[in-house]
């Protein structure tokens, strides 16, 4: 044997991601991270701002429509380009890396870590009302770090083991079962409240069309859109395991959108449900305790230990699919050499991209002790918007400068309906920096402080190429 072949058969082949998901599995990502904790106090809103119980259901519809074309248009992306990292991925190849590195760094900083953060000390809260210490917020110690003081409360604790617990679910290939039966359930229990609560709650059809005046009718459709288009956001994350879907060309389109489909369908039911329970000056006056009242009005009595039931294993869920997401993004940056080295290290048998999983739950950690994780995904809100936009926009640049490449899937509505999406997350995104100047500011300022970042990684990566070409 040569000297050649002997190196070659002493290379080790690398570990990479594997096609095991079906388009079930990935629906699954979109329902549960879309269907958080926002579609049981946003109505009420949405309701301070609309004129009609018609118009509620009307924004709804308009957000869910809206989210339908975003998912068509990354359905076309990620069969286009069917790898980990979602719109990482799509605004590498149309803008360029370093617009590419600060989606992800934003992603790591707050979109995936932050929520799941501020997830998991809200699911700490919920358990309380069964053990009232997990609720505890009282100090156990405190660690005075410069710029970044970090808190141990009996809470933190709780919210750092389900943090923990979720991770090493995801690290094993089986952690999608577990995951199916969180949203399997999820769904269930929503299906089950809509069915009960419009069959045999003690509400009235007539309020659909009830009415109240609003403040500001001119502007409020736009001041209703943003908050539904937050509780939407998270349509796209199928497209963030693309890599590991079966089939993507024929499956990531019917995930993203019979997941998106699903989401909007549950929405529209839900506020239907609300609607039916009181009034919409009534639903618009509420302090945030939406699904007691509605359970008061329909049945009589406040089912609250069922609905906390509910919302844990609904948080939870949501907790679940970005655990599963989001480190699909730090593996793409590192295989591009724009993150830690060890991130794209994938487990040999079970598949997962285990040390990007254990990246996010530590930074997911330090923000639950922090204290800061409101604020930080806060200032960042409305980059969701931002960077999906902007991911919808590269379906326009890769269609003009790949004109011959082979499409397996065409964005539904093609230039209408992107175009449309686009502009109105472009509206959106103005509009909230013009009403929020400061907390906008912020956030570009996180967004910003991806630049340096950016460039020590490039660096890092220039130099150990040089390393590896330099003769000996």
């Amino acid at each position: 044997m040569s000297t050649s072949a002997t190196a070659a058969a002493t290379v080790p082949v690398p570990v990479t991601l594997e096609r095991r998901l079906g388009p079930i599995d990935a629906a699954a990502i979109v329902v549960s991270n879309v269907i958080g904790g926002g579609i049981f106090f946003v109505p009420i809103l949405v309701a301070k701002q609309v004129p009609s119980g018609w118009a509620l259901l009307g924004v709804w519809t308009f957000g869910g429509a809206l989210a339908f074309a975003g998912a068509m248009a990354y359905a076309e992306l990620a069969t286009l380009r069917p790898r980990a990292g979602g719109e990482y991925v799509y605004l590498r190849e149309a803008y360029g890396r370093v617009a590419a590195f600060l989606t992800g760094w934003t992603s790591f900083v707050a979109g995936f870590s932050g929520a799941i953060a501020a997830s998991a000390v809200a699911l700490a809260g919920y358990i309380g009302r069964f053990a009232p210490a997990a609720a505890d917020r009282t100090p156990l110690l405190s660690l005075p770090l410069p710029g970044l003081p970090l808190v141990v409360t009996p809470q933190a604790l709780v919210a750092m083991v389900v943090i923990v617990a979720l991770s090493l679910v995801h690290f094993h290939a089986s952690g999608r079962l577990v995951h199916n039966l969180l949203a399997g359930l999820k769904v269930s229990a929503l299906a089950v409240f809509i069915a009960i609560g419009l069959t045999l709650g003690a509400g009235s059809v007539a309020n659909v069309a009830s009415t109240h005046v609003v403040v500001s009718p001119a502007t409020g459709w736009m001041l209703a859109l943003i908050p539904v288009m937050f509780t939407y956001s998270g349509w796209n994350a199928a497209s963030y395991v693309a890599e590991e879907i079966r089939n993507p060309n024929r499956n990531v389109p019917i995930a993203l959108g019979a997941g998106t489909l699903a989401v909007v369908g549950i929405y529209l039911l839900l506020n239907l449900v609300y609607l039916y329970a009181m009034p919409l000056t009534d639903l618009a006056s509420l302090d945030g305790r939406l699904t007691d009242v509605v359970a008061e009005r329909l049945f009589g009595f406040v089912a609250g230990n069922l609905l906390a039931i509910f919302t844990i294993v609904s948080i939870a869920a949501s907790i679940s699919a970005m655990v599963w997401a989001g480190p699909r993004v730090y593996y793409a940056m590192a295989c591009d050499g724009v993150f830690l080295r060890s991130a794209r290290r994938v487990h040999p048998r079970h598949r997962t991209p285990v040390l990007a999983i254990v990246a996010q739950a530590l930074w997911s950690s330090v923000l639950v002790l922090s204290g800061t994780l409101s604020q930080l995904v806060e200032y960042t809100g409305f980059a969701v918007v931002l960077f999906s936009a902007v991911a919808v926009m590269a379906l326009f640049v890769l269609r003009f400068r790949e004109p011959h490449a082979a499409r397996p899937f065409h964005a539904w509505g093609y230039p209408i309906a992107p175009g449309f999406f686009v502009l109105a997350s472009l509206m959106m995104v103005t509009y909230q920096i013009w009403n929020s100047p400061e907390t906008s500011l912020r956030g570009l300022g996180v967004i910003v402080a991806g630049f340096p970042i950016y460039w020590l990684f490039a660096r890092r990566a220039k130099d150990s190429l040089a390393r590896l070409t330099d003769p000996p």
